[in-house]
């Protein structure tokens, strides 16, 4: 049996070529597995980002002036007691909406 070139120069604990080549395909695998797991970041990342575009720009809401909230609040009252029907409470919301302009801009 004819032993290979390289191993008369190779000294105990050296690396032969087949431990060279073991090291090179390790590399390249985590290399894959690094490169596949920014692909899944990226992706994510991406699709966020999309369908948070699709809901529009978050609005900030101005404070109302104190007597739409004073209204607002004798309204729900009303309601809660009993006073008005349903109806009348939901008109009285459309209307104290009519009254604040940040919220008739919205729509």
């Amino acid at each position: 049996m004819d032993l290979p070139p390289y191993a008369g120069r190779l000294k105990a604990g050296q690396p032969g070529p087949m431990m060279a080549m073991s090291s090179l395909a390790m590399a390249w695998s985590l290399l894959g597995l690094v490169l596949a797991v920014l692909a899944v970041v990226g992706g994510v990342w991406v699709t966020r980002t999309l369908r948070g575009r699709h809901h529009g720009p978050r609005q900030i809401r101005a404070a109302e002036p104190p007597s739409v909230q004073e209204a607002r609040e004798a309204l729900r009252m009303r309601y809660a007691r009993g006073e008005i029907s349903r109806e009348d409470y939901l008109q009285g919301k459309v209307e104290l909406e009519d009254c604040d302009p940040v919220a008739r801009d919205a729509r």
